[in-house]
């Protein structure tokens, strides 16, 4: 049932038409596709797309100059499917498990077969790691992102690889489903995810998921460094740092 148009307010209602019709059009459209397609006013088109845009609901091409959508109300209908807020119920954590390894601690969530970044603290070091919030990170080469990857359902996880890419970065990428595959077993054995410097040379990253109350795993914690400041040999006492870090976390969640 339809609300009162009397209530409705005209702006609101061609902004939630512009995204909507832009579900169909994941390459985007131009301003003048879309005024052509919606058969509104093109200062009213402009005025709305630049508004989402400035508000992060919509990216855009610079040189096609193609509107899109981002990827900000997948993450926040992930979030919504949590009992608590994720990022405010796990921040003094993250600010702890830094003060403890002194590398930026960061957290994010699986949306559509990416890992997306969320929050992050910043190191104490004077080099630091630091990424912009709403990158989209490979699952294949991400330490959280395989750390969720691993907990998931065996349905889920072979959705999820279906038809996946497995780009490769240099010679210590994951290159196939096999061996991911064979990651995700070790994971699920030690509880922790890693990345070797699998997309970045002498980058490395340490990850724990952390769960809901329905033991699903909603989001990952993981700390970013040199691999001179987090070396291989340092991974298995790493890992049961950011395990028991998580474990904290998931335990506000119950």
């Amino acid at each position: 049932m339809q609300g009162d148009s009397r209530y409705q307010v005209p702006n609101l209602e061609r902004a939630l038409v512009i995204m909507e019709h832009l579900l169909d059009y994941p390459d985007g459209l131009t301003l003048a596709e879309l005024t052509a397609a919606l058969d509104v006013p093109k200062n009213s088109v402009f005025r709305i797309t630049n508004t989402l845009l400035a508000r992060g609901y919509l990216n855009r091409d610079a040189s096609a100059k193609r509107f899109s959508l981002s990827r900000k109300l997948l993450i926040m209908g992930q979030m919504s499917l949590a009992d608590k807020p994720l990022v405010p119920t796990a921040i003094d954590v993250m600010q702890e498990c830094r003060d403890e390894v002194q590398e930026t601690v960061l957290i994010g969530t699986l949306v559509e077969g990416e890992f997306v970044v969320m929050e992050q603290v910043l190191g104490s070091h004077p080099f630091k790691f630091s990424i912009d919030l709403g990158v989209r990170l490979s699952l294949h080469v991400s330490a959280p992102g395989k750390a969720m990857l691993a907990f998931l359902p065996e349905r889920e996880i072979e959705k999820t690889i279906k038809g996946y890419r497995f780009v490769r970065y240099n010679e210590q990428t994951i290159t196939s489903k096999r061996a991911l595959m064979d990651e995700l077993r070790g994971i699920r054995e030690c509880g922790f995810g890693l990345d070797r410097g699998e997309q970045l040379h002498g980058i490395h990253c340490v990850s724990a998921p952390i769960f809901s109350r329905h033991k699903r795993p909603v989001a990952a914690i993981w700390i970013t460094g040199p691999a001179d400041r987090v070396p291989n040999e340092a991974f298995p006492n790493l890992g049961r740092t950011m395990r028991s870090y998580a474990d904290r976390i998931s335990e506000r969640l119950i």
